[in-house]
């Protein structure tokens, strides 16, 4: 099957950085667009921001100059850098991928199981 794992979530004060990381394992042929999401608690999940597998990126425009989306083809891995953190980036950050598994040659949606931002001083 296929797992989404993220790592680097934590607690900051405003004005610091933090960088997400998430792997994808399992039985994949090939991961298309790649991206990160997140939930605030009370709200919907929104788009923070998503990235081909050529590296076209795309940006919520609350994080847009603050936040650095990118991946690694050869390790199956996205990344978010995130800087100049404000409170109201608080949330659980979720990954997502668009993966074709090896056994089942059909494009489907993954998540994994979030990790955990919180800004505050």
């Amino acid at each position: 099957q296929v797992q989404l794992v993220e790592s680097g979530g934590g607690l900051v004060q405003p004005g610091g950085s933090l960088r997400l990381s998430c792997a994808a394992s399992g039985r994949i042929f090939r991961i298309n667009d790649m991206g990160w999401y997140r939930q605030a608690p009370g709200k919907q999940r929104e788009l923070v921001a998503t990235i081909s597998r050529a590296g076209s990126t795309n940006y919520a425009d609350s994080v847009k100059g603050r936040f650095a989306i990118s991946r690694d083809n050869a390790k199956n891995s996205v990344y978010l850098q995130m800087n100049s953190l404000k409170p109201e980036d608080t949330g659980v950050y979720y990954c997502n991928a668009q993966i074709i598994r090896i056994d089942i040659f059909i494009s489907n949606n993954y998540w994994g199981q979030g990790t955990q931002v919180a800004v505050s001083s």
